[in-house]
């Protein structure tokens, strides 16, 4: 359960301003501090991984930088139609990095990388998929209902899905990972254990 909140805690702390910028926008509905403070805050984070000499990751980046994107053509365009369609720009952009195979390794503890790499980029198209449906899906909410409406439903439609998504994919690799660990020969398991203490 621990390794479960930690990978949530990443996930969270790399969409940090991205969430920061949306949940802002909702409160306040004022543009120009939403996107003033989600900047704020995704160059405070990128900053802060620079002075710890911290590598920083592509989901850390593409957060940033769909912050300042996103924020800038709200500024410039100021149509509400713009905003209700902006999310699925974003979904096809989170969607076309988690294209990359192996983009979850950073969220996924040391044994799970020695048991299920192959079930962990086999989730990672997955949440690409998701992506890629969001993205539609918000399209025709946008372009279909009024403010309200898409508003209540890209809401609890994007919070529900990505938490079901996470837990089907956590408990699932969690059981093929212990099934896989306990089909190990002894020795093996011996040695792997080691090898994850070094």
């Amino acid at each position: 359960m621990r390794n479960l909140f930690e990978a949530a805690k990443l996930l969270l702390l790399d969409m940090a301003s991205t969430l920061f910028f949306l949940v802002l926008f909702l409160l306040t509905r004022n543009i120009p501090l939403s996107v003033a403070l989600g900047v704020a805050l995704g160059l405070a984070q990128i900053g802060w991984q620079l002075v710890r000499k911290k590598p920083i990751d592509t989901m850390e980046w593409m957060s940033l930088f769909l912050v300042v994107g996103s924020g800038a053509a709200t500024l410039i365009t100021g149509n509400p139609r713009f905003v209700m369609v902006k999310p699925s720009l974003i979904y096809t952009l989170v969607g076309v990095v988690m294209l990359k195979p192996g983009w979850m390794n950073r969220y996924l503890p040391p044994i799970a990388m020695a048991l299920i790499p192959d079930v962990a980029v086999i989730f990672g198209f997955v949440w690409a998929g998701l992506m890629f449906t969001s993205a539609v899906l918000n399209l025709v909410v946008a372009l279909n209902f009024n403010v309200v409406t898409w508003s209540a439903f890209m809401s609890v439609y994007g919070i529900a899905s990505k938490a079901g998504l996470f837990l089907i994919g956590y408990a699932t690799m969690r059981y093929i990972g212990v099934r896989r660990w306990r089909a190990m020969p002894t020795l093996d398991r011996e040695r792997l254990t080691a090898s994850l203490r070094q």
